[in-house]
Parts: structure tokens; sequence; C-alpha cells
């Protein structure tokens, strides 16, 4: 785009300390694990998926093998994942088969927090964002930020102090970064967003209403920190409103089922998720076959409902709302989220988010 131009919204209000400290990139996380379940939908041989795709998904290493048995939460019939995005500002990939040798993505803060789950019967799936300065119990290391937790143990810890927040059984662990997104949205052909009111950042303006995004744009949108009305709770939900056009483009522009568009959205996949290791080749297949059946329409999106904000120390945090929070995880565990969301329809994303 040559005529972007830098501007000033007419709600250019102060965000809040945790809007400035967040980068969000929840949207990208979940998508390169959907993505796969997807491809059932494109009528992919599974043996085919399970060993020529598999072999090339990176996997982090003994995620859940520290983790005493007796104090994780009881197994659900659901899958659920637990995924982190990080904004290491690095001119390399940190994750995926890009990643640099010997670069370690635990090493810094998660950016962006999610849990999402896949209902058994093939129909519905929630995705559940936590705020990435929620302040928490961390195993071990007292009160903090959630997520310090990844910089502090790494996804272990992370998914310790995740299931000791919500009481949901984390199956899978998967983490992407930056460069993952913008691929991965190019290779789709860019997505159509709306807006509910012009806004500008880093040089892109997005106009209220319709907006055709390519992978470049795409990544401003999901990060813009300033001129959003409620800071960090619109950036959020720009990550899943990004994330619905991402999955909504790849099922329905054919890039499912067109060979060479396939390539590409599996390449850029590829080279920017990493999975547990846990995630066998054959689990990747069957998930790919339980789920071949979901569309974005029958994924609902939700944010961990807040309190208010505020400092511990020198740090500015987010305050959960406990008293809802455990109304949420209840109706995430019981794959109820659509009850939930039709009682506090504030904590769901919008048709056209800010």
């Amino acid at each position: 785009m040559t005529d972007r131009v830098r501007s000033v919204t007419a709600r250019h209000s102060r965000p809040s300390p945790t809007a400035i400290a967040g980068r969000g990139r929840r949207v990208i996380l979940i998508l390169g694990v959907l993505i796969v379940f997807l491809l059932g939908a494109a009528g992919i041989a599974a043996y085919q998926l399970s060993n020529a795709l598999g072999d090339q998904v990176p996997r982090v290493p003994d995620v859940f093998a520290p983790l005493p048995a007796n104090d994780r939460p009881a197994q659900q019939t659901s899958t659920t994942f637990l995924i982190v995005g990080t904004d290491s500002r690095s001119p390399e990939p940190t994750t995926g088969t890009d990643a640099a040798a010997g670069v370690d993505a635990g090493s810094q803060r998660g950016d962006v927090i999610m849990l999402a789950s896949l209902a058994p019967d093939k129909s519905s799936a929630s995705v559940v964002s936590i705020p990435r300065d929620s302040w928490v119990d961390i195993p071990g290391r007292g009160k903090n930020k959630v997520n310090a937790a990844y910089a502090f143990g790494g996804a272990s810890l992370l998914t310790a102090t995740v299931e000791q927040l919500t009481g949901v059984r984390v199956d899978h662990f998967a983490v992407i970064d930056f460069a993952g997104f913008q691929a991965m949205v190019d290779a789709v052909g860019g997505i159509d967003v709306k807006v509910a009111q012009t806004t500008s950042d880093r040089g892109v303006t997005f106009r209220q209403g319709p907006n055709h995004l390519d992978g470049a744009d795409a990544l401003v949108y999901v990060r813009q920190r300033h001129g959003l009305p409620n800071g960090d709770l619109d950036r959020a939900h720009r990550e899943q409103n990004a994330l619905k056009a991402l999955l909504s483009k790849a099922s329905s522009s054919g890039a499912l089922s067109n060979p060479l568009a396939l390539n590409s959205l599996l390449d850029a996949t590829v080279r920017a998720v990493s999975v547990d290791d846990s995630l066998t080749n054959s689990g990747l297949r069957g998930l790919a076959l339980t789920v071949a059946a979901l569309r974005h329409s029958g994924v609902i999106f939700l944010n961990a409902p807040i309190s208010g904000f505020g400092r511990e120390g020198a740090q500015a945090v987010d305050y959960l709302d406990t008293v809802r929070s455990g109304t949420l995880w209840t109706a995430f565990r019981n794959g109820t989220a659509s009850e939930y969301a039709a009682i506090y329809p504030s904590d769901k994303l919008s048709d056209t988010p800010a």
C-alpha cells in the first residue's frame, strides 16, 4: 500500500498502562493448529497428513513431563490447546522450522495466551484469551503477571499456571511468533475485517467499515494499541476478529482445495508453528479427522473477564473478575461457552470490533 497515511483518530485517548504493555498476537497461534484441522475438509488423505505434514512440524520437548499428575485438573472429553504467541522483535524467527539454531522462545515473556477447546462432537470450538498482564499465582514463584510464567519456566510452568488458574486440563501446547501470522495471511490472499471507527497506527489507516488487509497491514491491525476506546480489551477483540477472518478465508477462498494455494498455506504454517512432542503425527491426523466438519461459524471467541486495572510495585496489571471467571471456566470445561456468552455478551467477540 503506497498511500498509507499516519493520522490521529478523533478518539485518541491515552491507553491504560495495561494497554501499552500488551502486544497481543493471540489470533496467530490457534491458526497453526486449526489449519491442520481444516485440512480434513480439503479431502487430504489422512496418511498423507500424518506423515508428510506431521514430520515437518517442530516439537517442543517435555512440556507435560515435569507436571505432577496429582496437581493437574481431571481429563475432559474435549481437546484443549494452550496457545502462546511471542513478540520477540527478533529479525530471526523463534518458532517453527525457520527458527534460528539456539533460539529459545521460552526465554521471553509470552505476549499472547489463549485456551482453545475442541468439542468431541465435531460441531464447535471455544477460544478464550487470557490477558497477558493478569495478576495470578505462579506455582513456586508467588504472584506475578501470567506471562511471566513463560519467561520463568517455559511451556511447562505456563501450563501449570494456567491449569491452576482455570481448572482446565491442557492437552497440547502450541507457540508461534510474529513472522508466522503475516505469512499465513498472505498465503490466503489477505483477510477482510470490519472496523467500528476509523483509526490509524504505524502509517496504516483502518477505515470504518470493511477493510481488506494483506499480511503486513493485518499485523498492524492486531498490534494497534493507541486510539482504541477500550485499550487492551479492544485489541484482544481485534486479534480474535483477525483469526476468525483468517479461518473464514482459508475455508471459503479455495485455499484448501487449490494445490498451489494449499502448499503455500502449509509451508507458512509449518515454518511458523511449533507444538508439544506429545502431539504425534497420528495425533495430528486424528485431530484433523475429528474436526473436519468444523467451520469458523462454529467457533466462539471470548475474553476472560477483568474487574479492573492497577499496579503491583512498578508493574501495571489486570485483575481478573474471579467470580465471573469461575463461571467462564466451568462453562469452558463443560462445553457450554455459548450459554456463558448469552449471559455475558460483553465478553464475546462482536461482529465489528473497534
